[in-house]
């Protein structure tokens, strides 16, 4: 998943922090000031955000909003900080491999009480409404939009291989990836996520493959409660993977992340790429490959002939140390609905919060048209809750990178990966009981 990277000064944002971290008290005239911290922060979206923020002031003028951007890189923990100070932190981005941590500590307002009955969820998707509430019925943010894999493809590549139209599955796609593949002409089928955060596209084709079995509130168990990666499919589906690999994908994609995967297809040498719809804006920016040649096609399915969506998703929370809650959560209201919500999800490509997306025509057309798809074929394209939030979510993704690495230089089988990822998380669940 990507998160893009600020063209900000580390000292100008800290700088930012510092000015922002006094508690912030009521003017003489009745006018609250609210600092609102943004963690995926680059320069047109805190530039949309200041719009959108400007736009609330004027509908709410005894409300004033100071937004708080840090670098992306050192945001979390710039907002940390300023979460364990107590103070100086009213609203703020909170995603899903952050609200497990910072709610156990207790940093993160429950907004549950204070948006009962609020009209807003009436207009949400089923998505919107499940991601905005834990295990316990607690809300700690409100989605502000979704990050969800598609199959982005070369419609010219494809045709000139024999093919009528996109891959479906993931044996498809090693047939079409395998077909275009032409290292002699620096062509490629395949964009390989081989290094920063490489387990997640690993672990894609393991549910899709166990797709008839997952546990749908937590998509590393299955229906009986053990892993994943304890399936006898999940072994199928790494074989079929690390062939993608030596086959289909050019040999330096064992070590690409995010740019190179994304790079690699916007420049033409890469057929396929598994990604977030943020994409859809890189690719149409491209000067290598023209709108005709490429499109995007549902996340390709498994043997059933399903496949699951996780959805990753992040949104705007309150700090438990706010002394302005009330005005924070009408502040959130407004962003999470009407034309800010939407004005938001389509300038960051994200996957909508609200159920008017489906009839707009920005998304029922062009690349957009597979998202609104996937969300008409539930039963199909299989929505999951991945265990995002849990507090040694950085440990594991640290671990899987490395051991998904080992597996693609041959120094560990897909058969050894799969033990030791199904013993790590049933031990980690067992210390939880």
């Amino acid at each position: 998943m990507r998160r893009r990277t600020a063209a900000l000064a580390l000292g100008t944002a800290a700088a930012m922090v510092l000015t922002g971290c006094s508690a912030m008290s009521p003017n003489a005239n009745g006018t609250v000031t609210l600092n609102m911290v943004e963690s995926l922060t680059n320069p047109s979206r805190t530039d949309l955000l200041k719009g959108l923020i400007a736009d609330f002031e004027k509908q709410n003028p005894k409300i004033k909003v100071n937004l708080i951007s840090p670098p992306t890189e050192q945001a979390d923990q710039k907002i940390q900080q300023m979460l364990q100070s107590g103070s100086g932190v009213d609203a703020l981005e909170v995603r899903d491999i952050t609200v497990g941590p910072w709610s156990n500590n207790g940093w993160l307002y429950d907004m549950a009480k204070d948006l009962k009955g609020w009209q807003g969820w009436n207009a949400m998707t089923e998505n919107g409404v499940k991601a905005s509430e834990d295990a316990k019925g607690r809300t700690f943010f409100v989605p502000y939009g979704f990050y969800g894999l598609s199959l982005f493809y070369r419609k010219d590549l494809i045709k000139d291989a024999g093919f009528s139209k996109p891959p479906a599955s993931w044996d498809q796609l090693l047939k079409q990836a395998s077909a275009i593949n032409d290292p002699a002409k620096r062509r490629y089928g395949y964009a390989f996520r081989g290094g920063a955060n490489a387990n997640s596209n690993a672990t894609a084709i393991i549910e899709a493959y166990v797709a008839d079995k997952v546990d749908v509130a937590n998509g590393y168990k299955l229906k009986n409660g053990r892993t994943i990666f304890s399936a006898p499919e999940a072994l199928d589906a790494l074989k079929t993977y690390l062939t993608l690999f030596k086959k289909a994908s050019p040999k330096s994609s064992v070590s690409w992340g995010y740019p190179e995967m994304v790079e690699a297809f916007s420049n033409g040498s890469t057929a396929f790429l598994l990604q977030d719809p943020e994409v859809i804006a890189t690719v149409s920016e491209s000067k290598s490959i023209s709108k005709e040649q490429w499109d995007t096609a549902p996340l390709v399915a498994g043997p059933s002939g399903k496949t699951v969506q996780p959805l990753a998703t992040a949104g705007w929370g309150i700090a438990k140390g706010s002394k302005h809650k009330a005005e924070t959560v009408k502040l959130i209201k407004f962003l999470s609905q009407g034309k800010a919500s939407t004005d938001f999800t389509k300038k960051n490509s994200l996957v909508p919060i609200l159920k008017s997306a489906t009839e707009d025509p920005f998304y029922k057309t062009g690349p957009w048209s597979s998202y609104v798809t996937m969300t008409k074929h539930p039963d199909t394209y299989l929505n999951v809750s991945q265990p995002r939030g849990v507090t040694w979510w950085s440990e594991w993704e640290q671990k899987s990178d490395a051991d998904v690495q080992k597996m693609v230089t041959g120094k560990m089988s897909p058969k050894e990966l799969l033990t030791g990822w199904d013993a790590y998380w049933t031990k980690k669940w067992e210390q939880e009981k």
